[in-house]
């Protein structure tokens, strides 16, 4: 991702617009990636349940939250390090950069 921005022939110049926007898009994309594990289990389990509640008719409220608080907290443990490691890869380049990036 910001590897392609960094990685160019113009690693003396100042930032431009482009730049800019080219880091935008990529911490988007990066916050996106790394919140899609706990948002994706979360759906699915508050799914199951909704269908679950409407087979038997039970409209209790906490059903639907606390299983779905567990299985994302869960998802969070077992997921952390490929989160981490779309946070590195996003974050080293721009450290490795910060001479460029600030001047």
């Amino acid at each position: 991702m910001i590897r392609r921005f960094l990685s160019g022939s113009r690693k003396e110049e100042r930032m431009n617009i482009d730049d800019v926007l080219t880091i935008g898009r990529d911490a988007l994309l990066t916050t996106l990636m790394a919140s899609a594990p706990m948002l994706l289990t979360g759906m699915a389990v508050g799914l199951i349940i909704s269908i679950f509640q409407s087979v038997t008719q039970i409209q209790e409220i906490t059903l639907t939250f606390v299983p779905k608080i567990i299985v994302v907290m869960v998802s969070f443990v077992l997921f952390l390090p490929w989160i981490m490691a779309v946070l590195m890869n996003f974050v080293e380049p721009l450290f490795g950069e910060f001479h460029r990036i600030v001047r």
